[in-house]
């Protein structure tokens, strides 16, 4: 899967979010706050340019102190999430 065009990640006042950007996104009107975690997640996925659960989980797993179980878990919740959002296709 990847991240939809036009969605950004942003700070404002110190808080992570993301939000949409250009024409495609107009109708979404909503900002979206994260954890630093889970900016790190999207960062990350946004690297990644095409991204799985799989790959999220391994790449956290090597960032944080986090048991494969547990990450797996997280990431597959953020990143249903993320669908459910319809800010990430595939």
């Amino acid at each position: 899967m990847k991240q939809k065009e036009g969605f950004v990640l942003r700070t404002v006042c110190g808080e992570h979010v993301i939000v949409g950007e250009g024409l495609g996104t107009i109708d979404f009107g909503k900002l979206i706050s994260l954890n630093e975690t889970a900016a790190w997640l999207w960062k990350k996925a946004d690297e990644m340019g095409d991204f799985d659960i799989d790959s999220l989980t391994k790449a956290l797993c090597e960032e944080y102190d986090v048991e494969p179980d547990q990450a797996r878990q997280d990431v597959t919740k953020m990143v249903g999430h993320w669908q459910e959002l319809g800010i990430v296709e595939g």
